[in-house]
């Protein structure tokens, strides 16, 4: 059975995007020349997101493919919205991931957080998680993790630095 795993970056208050979703704070903070994407993208073939995540990372990526070597899948409630080059999906994460999750391949890379990760949380689908923690404060903004009914202990496995993040590496 596939892993599904969360890999991203946080302000030091909790914030994935600031209150108009936008992630420019993120990308001004320096890395150092490093990051440790690289290796954890090569051992990932599905990216989930939600759709403000999707059309936030489409604004920055400009016209470089997004995710050119994954099979891409899109969440939204939205009915009336599609869009090209990627699965938009319509329905319950949960049951959906769960199909997923008995295919065969690499683990399933969850990207974003809110609305998205709470149900996952909520029915303890999260293996491992990345977090890199960015030394920002933004006071306001979308948070990783919202109130919810779950809770579990996780095992640290690394931390990491680079440039001005610091990464967090969990296990169940």
């Amino acid at each position: 059975m596939r892993k599904v795993v969360f890999y991203g970056a946080v302000s030091l208050d909790g914030y994935l995007s600031d209150q108009n979703n936008n992630l420019t704070w993120l990308f001004e903070t320096e890395t150092g020349g490093e990051t440790t994407y690289e290796k954890f993208i090569q051992n990932i073939d599905t990216v989930i997101m939600g759709r403000v995540t999707y059309e936030e990372v489409l604004k920055l990526q400009q016209s470089e493919p997004l995710y050119p070597n994954q099979e891409v899948i899109v969440f939204t409630r939205d009915t009336n919205k599609n869009f090209k080059d990627v699965q938009t999906v319509h329905e319950n994460p949960v049951s959906f991931i769960n199909k997923l999750k008995e295919r065969d391949g690499k683990p399933i890379w969850v990207v974003g957080g809110g609305n998205l990760l709470k149900p996952l949380l909520e029915a303890n689908m999260i293996d491992e998680w990345w977090i890199q923690i960015t030394p920002v404060l933004l006071g306001t903004g979308k948070r990783l993790f919202e109130e919810g009914n779950y809770l579990e202990r996780l095992e640290l496995v690394e931390t990491t630095t680079f440039g001005q993040f610091v990464e967090l590496h969990y296990k169940k």
